[in-house]
């Protein structure tokens, strides 16, 4: 089956990706992508979340072979993404994200409403990022982490609550 032509199940394109099909690895790519992306930018600078996107990649495409669940790897690039993220901010010996530097006018309210997800705990932040940012939908962000439906609506309805609390705390800062 040409993989153009259709849905391919996730362990199907592992298997084929850990065989070598390089298509079946940028499947994979396509289908998960936003998700680590999303996972980066809740944990480190966003200038350095594309570089980190591409060495989760490079890595899982090294590692693939070893996942344990074929039918999970989404979540496996989640952590692999984490993972990164935590390697990054040891490297630079960095205790807190350092702030988004941008001006009024150059994209401020989005940075700072980056900001302040960045503040959210972790799950309720990628879960933010995946929906706000990447424009995954609830069904899509389920699918791709692994998370149930019913979790996916409690951390974006949980998460938004405590970021409208939070941005209206520095509204009236």
């Amino acid at each position: 089956m040409d993989l153009v032509l259709g849905f391919v199940p996730e362990r199907d394109l592992v298997a084929r990706a850990c065989a070598g099909d390089r298509h079946a690895f940028a499947r994979l790519y396509e289908r998960y992508a936003a998700v680590v992306h999303a996972v980066l930018l809740a944990r480190v600078p966003s200038q350095e979340a594309e570089d980190l996107l591409q060495e989760v990649f490079a890595k899982a495409l090294v590692s693939l072979p070893a996942v344990r669940d074929p039918g999970a790897v989404g979540g496996w690039l989640c952590a692999l993404a984490r993972n990164l993220a935590s390697d990054f901010h040891r490297a630079r010996k960095t205790a807190a994200l350092p702030p988004e530097i941008a001006g009024p006018g150059d994209g401020a309210e989005a940075a700072d409403a980056l900001a302040a997800i960045r503040e959210l705990p972790g799950v309720y932040a990628e879960t933010l990022l995946m929906r706000l940012v990447e424009g995954m939908t609830g069904p899509e962000i389920a699918e791709t982490t692994g998370m149930t439906h019913g979790s996916v609506r409690v951390n974006l309805h949980r998460g938004m609550k405590l970021l409208r609390r939070r941005l209206g705390e520095e509204e009236k800062r």
